[in-house]
C-alpha cells in the first residue's frame, strides 16, 4: 500500500513536471513566432532614414571638383565653384541661352536660392542630380569647349539620356528636352563647410 501510495505520489511529479516544460516551451515557441510579426510592423532603418537630414562635411573638397550624397534616394550633388565658374554664370552670353536665368519657377529652389549661384553661399552648389525631363542622371562636364559638346559648351551638366544640358548652378538651356531647372533641396549650413541636407534654415533648431 505504501508503494502504491509512493508511486501515485511520483507519478503527480511527473505529471506537473511535464505540464510545466510543455508551457515553457510553448511560451518559448510563442516568443519566437511573435518576436519576427512585432519587428515586422517596426518601420526598418532604411524607412525610418529615407526622409531624415544628411549631414555632410565637404571640408576636404578641392575648388573645381564635386562629390555626390544620397538623400532620401537621390543623388545630391556638392560642387565647390572656382572664380571661373562662378564669373561664367553671370556673362549675358551665357543667360541669353538660358530657359530660365533668374529662376522664376519657384518649385525648383527655395527662396534663399533664388539667385544667381542658386546657393546660400556662392563658392558652394547643392542640387539634386536628376534631369528634370525624364529622371536620368546627368554627369559632370566642366571642360570647356569638349568635342562631343561643342566649341560653345562653357562646362556644366549633360544629360546622356536626351541631350538637356545646365549650367554650374544647375540652370536649364533653352532648345533641350528638360523643362526646368535641376532642383535645390532644403538646405542650411552648421558650419562652413558643413552642410545638413533636408531642413530649411529658418526650421533649423
Amino acid at each position: 500500500m505504501e508503494h502504491s501510495n509512493t508511486s501515485n505520489i511520483t507519478d503527480r511529479k511527473r505529471r506537473r513536471f511535464l505540464v510545466a516544460a510543455t508551457s515553457v516551451v510553448g511560451s518559448i515557441g510563442l516568443a519566437a513566432v511573435s518576436v519576427p510579426f512585432v519587428a515586422s510592423m517596426q518601420p526598418s532603418a532604411k524607412a525610418r532614414s529615407a526622409g531624415a537630414p544628411v549631414t555632410v562635411d565637404f571640408s576636404k573638397l578641392e575648388p573645381g571638383a564635386q562629390i555626390t550624397v544620397k538623400w532620401r534616394g537621390k543623388p545630391v550633388w556638392i560642387l565647390r565653384r572656382t572664380p571661373a565658374m562662378l564669373e561664367r554664370l553671370e556673362q549675358k552670353t551665357l543667360l541669353e541661352r538660358l530657359r530660365d536665368p533668374n529662376s522664376d519657377v519657384r518649385s525648383q529652389q527655395p527662396e534663399y536660392a533664388r539667385n544667381p549661384y542658386r546657393a546660400i553661399k556662392a563658392e558652394y552648389l547643392v542640387v539634386i542630380g536628376i534631369c528634370t525631363h525624364l529622371g536620368c542622371v546627368p554627369t559632370f562636364r566642366p571642360e570647356i569647349a569638349p568635342a562631343d559638346l561643342g566649341p560653345k559648351w562653357p562646362g556644366g551638366y549633360f544629360c546622356p539620356c536626351h541631350g538637356s544640358r545646365f549650367d554650374f548652378a544647375g540652370r536649364v538651356y533653352k532648345g533641350v528636352p528638360a523643362p526646368t531647372n535641376l532642383v535645390v533641396p532644403p538646405h542650411h549650413y552648421l558650419a562652413e563647410a558643413v552642410v545638413e541636407i533636408g531642413v530649411d534654415p529658418d526650421t533649423a533648431v
